[in-house]
């Protein structure tokens, strides 16, 4: 026979529903138990209980299993270990002499925690024990969630990395002090670095700068690994924006100095026109490098070749206009009058106008690949 015995040293059972001890047979510790669960839900000896009965059960259903089941609850007393022992084994011996057919009886004991596994000596002194089974009630209130919850924080990148790097940076600020101070370098110095590295790691996680930066290398490796040409133009055109941005402001301190009083309008037609040349080319060569791999794609449209004539006569229209303003004589700049002026925004209205109506008639007349599998207008 197989006993499967579940242990309640300190006889929460007893106490708590009033019953006698020991309990023995299925529906009574089934009783027993629904009886303790509606007296405390949340003392752990109800699971033991229940515990018991699924053992009995899937032990029962067994077909491997060729020997009779019982089960049985025993309990001990609320106080000193010695007393609660003895009375556990008085217990066992009343539940033995009730099982008593014969047969040899091994045992299963069923326990919440280590406290009550202290009987074992006196349970295994009366019947051989197979195993022992700890009920661990995996819905603790605090534990259980604190531990779930670091498994999942522990499980997910994205929050691993926002949480735990930022805390190894902390707990590495005592050992780079302590290197940096037998390099004689000032421990402010060092905290200010690593302040800094911090607060630039937590402002680029707020904003998403890193999801921004993450697609520019991808876009940028793309076009490298495709043999784009408008890498290699937009390279050109940020030199060329670069180069008109320090022309304008020298233009611009060359005008400062030749005016004693300098206004807003004066200083920025100063700037435009010492930088929109170069602006214009980096304008230019970027457009050019666009409409060259739409047409390395097979996406090429007549219209797009618009782009570089309408950024020469928007420069046209910004260098006339800004060299209208500038006084005359200005050094390294070119002074317009109000009839050059008229001919200049003329020149760029109508190179915008007669490249647009070029286009388009090529566009009809000659249709490319991409217009061609364009949808038919409804």
């Amino acid at each position: 026979m197989l006993l499967v015995l579940c242990v309640d040293l300190d006889d929460d059972l007893g106490r708590k529903t009033g019953l006698q001890t020991p309990v023995i047979g299925r529906e009574t510790i089934e009783r027993a138990a629904v009886d303790l669960a509606t007296a405390d839900p949340e003392d752990s000896d109800v699971n033991v209980l229940f515990q018991g009965i699924h053992q009995y059960d899937k032990l029962s259903h067994d077909q491997a299993v060729d020997e009779d089941i019982a089960v049985a609850a025993v309990t001990g007393v609320d106080g000193g270990d010695v007393e609660a022992n003895r009375v556990i084994g008085e217990e066992v011996d009343r539940v033995l002499a009730g099982l008593s057919t014969g047969e040899n009886i091994n045992t299963i004991v069923i326990t919440d925690g280590a406290q009550d596994e202290s009987i074992l000596p006196v349970i295994r002194s009366r019947v051989p024990i197979d195993s022992v089974r700890r009920v661990v009630v995996r819905q603790a209130q605090d534990l259980e969630s604190i531990y779930y919850t670091m498994k999942q924080v522990l499980a997910d990148s994205e929050t691993r990395g926002t949480i735990l790097v930022p805390l190894g940076i902390l707990l590495l600020i005592y050992p780079f002090v302590t290197i940096a101070s037998l390099f004689d370098v000032p421990g402010a110095v060092v905290l200010g670095i690593i302040s800094g590295l911090l607060g630039l790691y937590t402002l680029s996680r707020g904003l998403g700068i890193e999801d921004v930066l993450d697609d520019i290398v991808a876009r940028t490796r793309d076009i490298l690994y495709e043999g784009r040409v408008t890498f290699i133009t937009y390279v050109a055109a940020i030199a060329l924006i670069i180069v008109g941005g320090f022309r304008g402001y020298a233009l611009l301190e060359l005008v400062r100095k030749a005016s004693p009083e300098i206004t807003l309008v004066l200083g920025a037609a100063a700037f435009i026109h010492g930088s929109v040349q170069w602006f214009a080319a980096a304008g230019v060569t970027s457009s050019l490098g666009q409409v060259t791999d739409e047409y390395l794609s097979d996406r090429f449209r007549w219209r797009y070749l618009n782009a570089p004539f309408y950024v020469g006569a928007i420069s046209i229209v910004l260098y006339v206009v800004s060299g209208f303003f500038l006084p005359q004589g200005a050094a390294a700049g070119q002074s317009f009058s109000l009839t050059q002026l008229a001919v200049g925004l003329t020149a760029g209205t109508l190179l915008g106008v007669f490249s647009t109506l070029v286009f388009a008639v090529a566009e009809s007349r000659f249709p490319t690949t991409a217009s061609s599998s364009d949808p038919p207008r409804g």
